[in-house]
């Protein structure tokens, strides 16, 4: 293979088609869906409520079947695996960051981030230290002995941040991974999440409603109706995000002044 040769995608998605039956009728969730993703791209799936966009985020992670087309990563059709043998791919080759969080209320901080190596085989201590280390570096070291419900939402999905990276895993799936988030925490999750998956070299699918959270990508895939209305090239940095941010907080300086008559102290 020469120098200059296209890498080999890790995703593969060839004439996917997904329909659920809901009493005598069909709903076509996902029409005829075609689309490569290459290994450290960062790609968002990005359509209204009800387009197709988590429906496809799904078959990726292998948590629904194809009615028709295949599903390939990292050259594996998953569509034909047996559940078990699904279930240690994903493991060894997936992580999940999703919008409620989906931690564990029994378990600390530290235990949630430490899931996925446990059902690994992980032994103890070295499960513990990488799990610290993922809270480290996600700014919540002090919160290891934490339970859900003594975190914010932002330190919640900061820890389902650090589960995810966790094992290494060559592909992160993020579906609306900011939703109940304010526009400050959602930047610096986005930011987490990006410049993480970036510094791995891991491919990164996000999916979202907001085009805001899709400037953070590379490829920005338009689903509408169950189908890809266009693929065009993001600029990757989140600017849109950033952009709109710095707009609220000259607003809310200029709300202030105007009620301060600009006596600010």
């Amino acid at each position: 293979m020469g120098a200059d040769a296209p890498a080999k995608p890790i995703i593969e998605i060839s004439g996917l088609r997904k329909v659920y039956r809901v009493e005598t009728e069909k709903v076509v969730a996902l029409s005829r869906i075609d689309l490569t993703i290459h290994k450290g791209e960062v790609c968002c799936l990005l359509g209204p409520s009800g387009s197709g966009k988590s429906t496809l985020l799904n078959m990726l992670g292998g948590l629904e079947k194809p009615t028709k087309g295949t599903v390939k990563i990292l050259g594996k059709d998953i569509g034909t695996m047996g559940e078990s043998r699904l279930v240690k791919f994903r493991q060894r080759n997936m992580g999940f960051v999703f919008q409620s969080y989906n931690l564990l209320p029994a378990l600390t901080a530290l235990e949630n981030v430490g899931l996925p190596l446990l059902f690994r085989g992980t032994r103890r201590r070295a499960r513990k230290k990488a799990a610290m280390k993922m809270l480290d570096m996600v700014g919540l070291k002090t919160h290891a002995k934490h339970k859900p419900t003594q975190m914010s939402g932002g330190q919640q999905q900061r820890v389902g941040i650090a589960r995810a990276f966790v094992s290494g895993a060559p592909i992160i799936l993020a579906d609306e991974p900011t939703g109940n988030l304010d526009s400050k925490t959602t930047a610096e999750v986005m930011s987490l999440i990006v410049s993480r998956a970036r510094m791995n070299g891991q491919t990164l699918v996000i999916v979202t409603h907001d085009i805001r959270i899709a400037s953070y990508a590379d490829k920005i895939v338009h689903i509408f109706d169950g189908k890809v209305e266009a693929i065009e090239d993001g600029p990757g940095d989140g600017s849109a995000l950033h952009a709109a941010e710095a707009s609220e907080d000259t607003e809310t300086a200029e709300i202030t002044e105007t009620v301060t008559g600009g006596l600010l102290v």
